[in-house]
């Protein structure tokens, strides 16, 4: 089984792209990379994972729009849950420039087979897509009180947040079920640069590699230790949107 993040460029950016390969009851980094466009993207998904291979791919992109305006309810629902530690999402409806680059992103999964999985049966081989966010992923999986500031605010500030980031990376995932191993044959993880161009594309390299442990604790253990932003129906998630988020880890 393989877990696929991808923290999307909304508008034309760059997209972060993780692959992590379940090896036994670990996980181990398969491959971590940065890619200029879309169509990039799609052709390494289609190379890390094989016509009917079983796989899950976390997005960090909203992949299910149906509002025209507004915000959706998994939206909404992040600031309910994850707004004082300044994790709430950005509001994702059908007026917004980034919309359809998004909403065709996940269409174009599930014409690869990866059907949306609102809901899971834990640790059956499949194809599917979930849509993730790394910011409340990050604070509930590191037990965090405020999510790691390395988007915003001077490039030596950010550049400290992202070496916290990475070291809770190294150090947290190891101890966490499914773990990830840190081998001699697994890719390692990018050092941190000392510019901001640089910085930004070892950041969305890290989010992505959230976005595929995301999707592997799904896979692993379903709604047991996961939330599910989102309507109460799964049918009405495959519709309106949903956001897997990792349970507290305490």
């Amino acid at each position: 089984m393989k877990f696929l993040g991808i923290d999307l460029g909304w508008q034309s950016q760059p997209s972060g792209a993780c692959c992590l390969v379940r090896q036994g009851a670990g996980l181990q980094l398969a491959d971590l990379s940065r890619l200029a466009t879309v169509e990039q993207v799609l052709n390494w998904v289609d190379a890390q994972v094989l016509p009917e291979e079983p796989a899950i791919i976390a997005v960090d992109a909203p992949t299910l729009i149906a509002n025209p305006s507004g915000m959706r309810l998994a939206d909404r629902l992040t600031h309910k849950y994850f707004g004082r530690y300044h994790a709430g999402s950005y509001p994702a409806n059908l007026s917004r420039p980034f919309a359809q680059q998004t909403v065709n992103f996940g269409r174009s999964l599930e014409s690869r087979g990866f059907v949306h999985a609102p809901e899971i049966t834990p640790q059956q081989p499949g194809r599917y897509q979930i849509e993730v966010f790394p910011h409340p992923a990050i604070v509930q999986l590191f037990g965090l009180p405020q999510i790691l500031k390395y988007k915003k605010g001077t490039v030596a500030a950010r550049r400290l947040e992202l070496l916290r980031y990475r070291q809770y990376i190294s150090e947290v995932l190891p101890t966490l079920e499914p773990n990830v191993k840190w081998s001699e044959n697994a890719v390692p993880l990018p050092e941190i640069p000392q510019t901001g161009l640089a910085m930004k594309a070892v950041e969305d390299q890290l989010d992505s590699l959230i976005c595929a442990y995301v999707a592997a604790h799904w896979w692993y253990w379903g709604r047991e230790r996961n939330w599910v932003l989102g309507a109460d129906s799964p049918e009405v998630c495959r519709i309106e949107g949903y956001i897997v988020v990792p349970a507290l880890v305490r």
